[in-house]
């Protein structure tokens, strides 16, 4: 029988709303407080500006430091050794509908922060206390600029961010004038990697990766026969969509796909949420067409209303679903209709790691909350920052750089290495599907 399939583009909007900045957590340095960098800002094709940055020196006994002033040395006066406080940034969200993705981030950065401190660094000698410079950029592609601005500004010696590739892409052009390190948990965009930065690195498998793999599963496993793809009007959303449709095609058992059907915006349901009446009209049409598989390419909290909707809408289907939808978060709004999903990781699984449940209850015991998604790949990010730094034996953020493609790390993760690009050399996605709303490992696919 031929496989047909039924594309509806884009169906929602999740809408991330900015929030205020948290507030700079600053260091102990009064010299760092009170340099400043030079500022100048030139247009990008976007019309966000990116700026030129002139680092400042800082002083520190009275001389002239070439340091940033991030790592400006602190002593106690009373003769024992200085110790250089080393800032690193965390950006993401942490306000709006993805500020649990953000903050699970965050902390897992904070975690590993607080664990090299615990154990002691020290670069050529000189001994290092890591502190954790976190923004809010409220899933806001500008506001990230500004964040991303800031952060360079603070002199921080690397950056881990940003959550969402709409954000993260903007502003890594800042980061590739500043040359300053960026190291990405969750951004899954191909062009987060493309434009030629070599300041930019992913932690994870990307979209068309993860799209490969949903693709061949639709195929192979679910046998599709009539297949939907919805996605939520994010670029996120939009690219998932994309690279699965390619794969698709491209893929012997799509050889007869043909087209039947496309779904135009419906502007009625951009929002955190689609409005039940909305999603009503859409689930309609979709049931008219009896798909047995559905794509949903998009976040957890419209990801979650749609499986949960779609279920009580009387269409049976399996719906599958990219890292954007498989969270803690997606599965609960989903409810009972979860069993109905699989979705994807864009890592390994944290039960398949090997420090994975221990580091699962140090982040519980600290946080009080579970891992969401990412935070093991934030977490890792830090660890890779340092060991850069390790090898380059400085802080100064242009040799931590150009330790970076040489790294080769084995952390909680996994081995970690990159390409010339800034991917990952050995990437993995992983499939989870439910059961009685428990999530299992279905599969794992090496890349």
């Amino acid at each position: 029988m031929p496989l047909r399939w039924i594309h509806a583009v884009p169906v929602a909007t999740v809408l991330l709303l900015a929030g205020c900045g948290k507030k700079d957590v600053g260091t102990t340095d009064t010299a760092s407080a009170a340099s400043g960098t030079a500022m100048a800002s030139a247009p990008l094709a976007s019309g966000i500006a990116v700026p030129a940055v002139v680092a400042s020196p800082v002083a520190v006994g009275g001389m002239a430091a070439s340091v940033p002033a991030a790592v400006a040395a602190s002593g106690t006066g009373t003769g024992t050794a200085a110790v250089r406080t080393v800032r690193i940034g965390h950006a993401g969200p942490l306000s709006g509908a993805e500020a649990h993705l953000g903050q699970d981030s965050e902390n897992a950065a904070r975690l590993a922060v607080e664990e090299i401190n615990a154990r002691g660094l020290s670069i050529d000698g000189q001994a290092i206390t890591l502190e954790l410079d976190a923004q809010d950029d409220g899933g806001d592609p500008r506001k990230g600029v500004t964040v991303a601005r800031k952060l360079v500004a603070d002199q921080v010696v690397g950056v881990i961010g940003d959550l969402a590739s709409a954000v993260s892409i903007p502003a890594s052009q800042v980061y590739g004038a500043a040359g300053v390190t960026q190291l990405s948990s969750s951004s899954t965009d191909p062009a987060f990697t493309g434009q030629g930065y070599k300041t930019s690195y992913r932690m994870v498998a990307n979209d068309t990766q993860q799209g490969t793999a949903l693709a061949a599963l639709a195929i192979e496993s679910l046998h599709a026969k009539t297949l939907a793809v919805v996605d939520d009007g994010t670029p996120y959303g939009k690219h998932l969509a994309a690279a699965f449709l390619q794969a698709v095609r491209a893929h012997a058992g799509g050889a007869n796909l043909r087209d039947v059907a496309r779904e135009s915006e419906n502007p009625g349901m951009r929002g955190a949420e689609p409005r039940g009446a909305d999603l009503k009209a859409i689930l309609k049409r979709l049931k008219a067409r009896a798909p047995n598989v559905v794509l949903f390419a998009g976040m957890d909290v419209a990801g979650g209303a749609f499986v949960r909707q779609m279920a009580a809408s009387g269409l049976h289907a399996t719906v599958l679903g990219g890292d954007g939808l498989c969270s803690e978060k997606g599965a609960a709004l989903a409810g009972a209709a979860v069993d109905n999903l699989i979705c994807a990781q864009v890592g390994p699984a944290l039960s398949s790691m090997d420090q994975g449940a221990a580091f699962a209850q140090r982040y519980a015991a600290r946080f009080h909350i579970p891992v969401q998604a990412y935070a093991p790949f934030a977490y890792d990010a830090v660890y890779v920052l340092v060991d850069a730094m390790k090898r380059a034996n400085a802080v100064d953020p242009a040799k931590i750089l150009a330790a970076m493609p040489s790294t080769d790390y084995t952390g909680l993760t996994g081995p970690i290495a990159f390409t010339a690009r800034g991917e990952l050399k050995q990437a993995a996605v992983t499939l989870y599907q439910f059961k009685d709303q428990k999530r299992a490992v279905r599969d794992v696919v090496k890349m």
